[in-house]
C-alpha cells in the first residue's frame, strides 16, 4: 500500500488491525490466554539477536503457522474493510495491520503490513526476498537465488529488528491532524505498538473495538467502542463511518 509523502488537509480512514481481526477466522493470537507464545519462547523463534542460534526450531515454527494458515480463509471483518475501501478509495482508505497473515491478499484489498509477510522468505545474506506461499521451508534447499542455507527467515519483523513500513505508518498517521478523519483501532492489547498513545492528541473521529479493556488502551479519548467479535461489530461500524462521512466529508469522497 503507498501512502504519499505529500500531506494534505483531506481526511482519510485508517483502518489499524492486530491479532483480533484474524482470530474469527482461527488465527490463534500470540498473545492471551491461549496465544502462541505461552507455548514458545519469544527470545528463541522471534529474536533478531537469537534466531540463527535457533535455525531449525524457527523454520519448524513458522512452516507450522504457514500450514494452519493455508486452511484458513478470510472472515466477515476483512470483507467489510475490503467493501469500505472499495467505496471510499484506496485514496482515502489506509488499511494497517499488525498481522502477517494474507487474508487482504486473497481479496485482492491493499493492505500495509508493518511486521511482515508469513508467506514470504528472505535471505539475509544476497538480500533476496521471495514468495514461498504455504509451502514448508526446507533448510538444506536454502535461498532460492545464492542458496545459502544459514541466513535464510522468514520476512517477519522479529522482535529487536528493524520495521521498516513503520516509517509509512507513523505517516499515515498524520493524517489524523484533521478533526474529519477517521482511525478504527480493532483487535489489539496496544503494547507492542501503543497506538493509544500516538493517538491521544488528534482531536478526530476514533473508533475501537476489542473482545475486552486492555490496560494500554485509554478508551477515554474514543468516540465508539465495541467490546466484542470483530464480526459482530464491524457491521455496525462500517454504519458509523457512512454515516461520519456523508455528513462530514460534503461527499467530496
Amino acid at each position: 500500500m503507498y501512502i504519499p509523502t505529500n500531506l494534505t488537509n483531506k481526511p482519510k480512514i485508517i483502518i489499524f488491525s492486530g491479532a483480533g481481526l484474524d482470530a474469527p477466522s482461527g488465527i490463534k493470537t500470540f498473545r492471551g490466554t491461549d496465544g502462541l507464545w505461552n507455548n514458545y519462547k519469544i527470545s528463541e523463534i522471534c529474536d533478531e539477536t537469537t534466531w540463527k542460534k535457533n535455525y531449525k526450531q524457527v523454520h519448524e515454527f513458522y512452516n507450522q503457522r504457514r500450514k494452519e494458515l493455508k486452511d484458513k480463509t478470510p472472515n466477515k471483518a476483512h470483507l467489510i474493510i475490503k467493501k469500505i475501501i472499495e467505496k471510499y478509495g484506496e485514496d482515502n482508505v489506509y488499511n494497517i495491520t499488525m498481522n502477517i497473515s494474507d487474508f487482504f491478499e486473497r481479496l485482492n484489498t491493499p493492505v500495509l503490513h508493518l511486521h511482515g509477510e508469513l508467506t514470504k522468505m528472505e535471505c539475509k545474506k544476497c538480500n533476496h526476498n521471495w514468495e514461498i506461499g504455504y509451502n514448508e521451508y526446507k533448510i538444506e534447499e536454502g535461498c532460492s537465488n545464492c542458496k545459502d542455507t544459514k541466513n535464510v527467515k522468514p520476512k517477519v519483523v522479529f522482535f529487536k529488528g528493524q520495521a521498516p513500513m513503520y516509517t509509512y505508518y507513523k505517516r499515515a498517521l498524520e493524517y489524523l491532524s484533521n478533526r474529519n478523519s477517521i482511525i478504527i483501532v480493532i483487535g489489539t492489547q496496544g503494547n507492542v505498538i501503543p497506538i493509544s498513545k500516538q493517538i491521544e492528541f488528534y482531536n478526530c473521529y476514533k473508533i475501537l473495538c476489542n473482545l475486552n479493556k486492555e490496560k494500554y488502551i485509554n478508551e477515554k479519548q474514543f468516540s465508539e467502542i465495541y467490546y466484542e467479535n470483530i464480526e459482530t461489530a464491524m457491521p455496525k461500524i462500517k454504519e458509523k463511518i457512512d454515516f461520519f462521512v456523508k455528513n462530514k466529508w460534503d461527499n467530496k469522497c
